[in-house]
């Protein structure tokens, strides 16, 4: 009975990232031409409000992410989960029927803050693992990532060649089912014995960041890792789309394909290679050869001249995957049970400050090495220094393996 429980608990959770992700995949071929026909500008233009966007969504995940980790470390996880997906159907709402570029970004509010639910999501798959399952279950997660990325970038393109209105109307009515589904489902992972009272001090976004980086040296180095990891992917998450209608000129039925083709390479790496590679040579060596192929797949996209060869130089980047699962088992296997939420709350609250920076660099370099009275055109320049950050996270890894 407990493993069957485990077994629904895990399909929950697996659905519930899925959905998180769709949001995005939708969001990536259809957000440059809602924006240009919204505020009737060019992609250009359009990436610099993608930019600031993302800035209001990772806001709102910075100030909520520790205080739904800490919520959920004092009255358990799902109530909490709950919650937040029925925030991601409202959201999604916002977005299909937004008049103007300013609903966009009240839409973006009500996502960051059902967002910040990933810690809780994370805390709850610590919850329920243990040794060697713990690594493979967070590859878990990558796979539903993957998969939900494979049928947001279909919704996005296919339907949004309809009415780019009609996927986010598709995605408002997966959350909100999936919100009833695990209300009846769902059970609670974290006993009452391993909770602890909620305190306001803990809950602070950057006071739990300083007293995780504080309270546990032997995660700084990794967190630091993470982080340069975080910012790095922000140039293909936040601005694969605006890359290929600027360089290519790509329809958005072309960025859709290519982005299923990225979905289907993901849930292969994530659902199934990280299963043989993590037993077979350790956390360790993941760390460093997913990052070094994240570096490879950067440089290569920022060269690319060709636009067939996306679907050649995209496989290394997704092999860099293969680094995250096991980055995530090795910081939690550092942590107390009962810290589990904290630390997966200042792990999101280091993402949301990469998706403050990282978005908002990338697409001004992006529209400075674009923008029609500038001098030099280059729109590879955002991956060109997104391999660097990779390359420098490299060096840190090893810095931390040294350490431990």
């Amino acid at each position: 009975m407990a493993k069957t429980k485990t077994s629904a608990a895990l399909g929950f959770i697996f659905i519930t990232i899925f959905i998180d992700v769709l949001g995005l995949g939708i969001i990536i071929p259809v957000l440059p031409k809602l924006l240009q026909s919204l505020g009737h500008i060019d992609v250009s233009a359009a990436s610099r409000y993608n930019g600031w966007l993302t800035t209001v969504y990772a806001s709102m995940q910075l100030i909520f992410a520790s205080i739904l980790g800490n919520l959920s470390d004092r009255y358990g996880r799902r109530p909490v989960l709950l919650i937040s997906l029925f925030g991601f159907g409202i959201d999604y709402l916002f977005m299909a029927f937004a008049p103007t570029i300013a609903w966009l970004f009240v839409g973006r509010t009500i996502a960051g803050i059902s967002g910040a639910s990933t810690s809780t999501a994370t805390a709850y798959i610590a919850d329920i693992s243990t040794g060697d399952k713990r690594a493979a279950n967070f590859g878990m997660i990558g796979a539903a990532s993957g998969f939900g990325f494979i049928v947001g970038i279909a919704l996005g393109a296919y339907l949004g060649a309809i009415n780019i209105k009609i996927p986010f109307m598709a995605a408002a009515g997966f959350a909100l089912a999936n919100a009833l589904y695990g209300f009846f489902v769902l059970p609670e992972s974290l006993a009452p014995e391993h909770r602890r009272k909620f305190e306001w001090k803990r809950a602070n976004p950057l006071g739990s960041l300083i007293r995780i980086f504080i309270n546990k040296p032997a995660l700084s180095s990794l967190l630091a890792c993470i982080t340069l990891v975080y910012v790095g992917q922000k140039a293909v998450e936040y601005l694969l789309s605006f890359f290929l209608y600027e360089k290519f000129d790509w329809t958005l039925s072309s960025v859709g394909t290519l982005g299923i083709f990225i979905g289907v390479v993901l849930v292969a790496i994530q659902g199934g290679l990280i299963r043989y590679t993590i037993p077979k040579f350790g956390q360790n060596k993941n760390i460093i050869a997913g990052l070094l192929f994240y570096a490879l797949g950067l440089t290569l996209i920022a060269f690319v001249n060709r636009g067939w060869l996306m679907y050649l130089y995209i496989i290394p980047y997704c092999l860099g995957g293969v680094s995250g699962p096991a980055l995530q088992g090795l910081t939690t296997s550092k942590v107390e049970q009962n810290e589990q939420g904290e630390l997966q709350g200042a792990i999101t609250i280091i993402n949301s400050i990469t998706v403050i920076i990282g978005p908002l660099i990338f697409s001004y370099i992006f529209y400075q090495f674009t923008n029609k009275h500038q001098g030099l055109y280059f729109p590879g320049a955002p991956y060109l220094l997104a391999a660097v950050l990779m390359l420098i996270s490299t060096f840190l890894a090893v810095r931390s393996f040294k350490k431990a």
